[in-house]
């Protein structure tokens, strides 16, 4: 791991090198990056739109024959990233209302009793080990991820850093549904916040992706975890500099 994080950072110091970057260059990487994060992180959670009928719902056209949810999805994800952007751009220190703000984009017009409301009742994540906190004790492991961010996160690599809000963050699981999509978005928060480009989990990597997840909540050993993550990284870093 720790060869990988020198790699990166040898990547980011030469990206940084180039700044400014080129601005019709980091215009198409980002509306790529828009679309693919938002095809890959619905599809992991099950929606059934393409790659490519994904892009035609992000311009506005409807597809037959897929579910107003699924249309929802990707215009609400798209929302939400926008939302990050701002939050990176503002520099704004990470507290639970964006948290909720996050999860609240990410549910609107879907499930509007639950969008931006810690869950009031028990959940069970589907084909893991790991069982969520009790929903009475939510408000307070929610705290508690913000005070370690605040405080022992702050020792961590920023990609180990970034890995480990996810995951911490799913554990926790404080919403009834959408939990995924919003740790996602706080994996790239923190990322884009350090300088680094969006990072995407790609929906091929969804086994790897889940079984690393359930490893760390289980064992407390966030390794498998924080490798495919910084892999992930390492492979933006790499779309960048191909480019530019």
């Amino acid at each position: 791991m720790r060869g990988l994080l020198k790699k990166i950072d040898e990547k980011k110091a030469l990206l940084d090198s180039k700044r400014p970057l080129p601005t019709y260059t980091v215009k198409s990487i980002r509306e790529n990056l828009l679309l693919e994060w938002t095809y890959n992180s619905n599809a992991i959670e099950g929606n059934t739109l393409t790659l490519q009928e994904t892009k035609v719902v992000l311009e506005g056209i409807t597809v037959g024959g897929k579910t107003m949810r699924e249309h929802l999805e990707v215009i609400n994800h798209k929302e939400a990233i926008l939302y990050v952007e701002e939050i990176v751009n503002g520099k704004e220190n990470l507290n639970e209302w964006q948290i909720k703000n996050i999860h609240r984009l990410v549910l609107k017009g879907i499930s509007d009793e639950h969008a931006g409301v810690y869950r009031n009742q028990n959940v069970m994540i589907s084909g893991a080990q790991h069982t969520p906190p009790d929903f009475m004790v939510v408000p307070d492991e929610m705290k508690a991820l913000i005070d370690w961010y605040e405080g022992e996160a702050q020792k961590l690599h920023p990609v180990e850093r970034a890995a480990h809000l996810h995951a911490i963050f799913v554990g926790v699981h404080p919403f009834v549904d959408g939990n995924g999509r919003t740790a996602r978005l706080l994996m790239n928060l923190e990322l884009m916040k350090n300088g680094y480009p969006a990072t995407i989990i790609r929906t091929e990597k969804r086994l790897e992706y889940y079984t690393a997840l359930d490893k760390a909540h289980t064992t407390n050993d966030y390794d498998d975890f924080s490798k495919l993550v910084a892999e992930e990284v390492e492979k933006s870093l790499g779309i960048y500099l191909k480019l530019i």
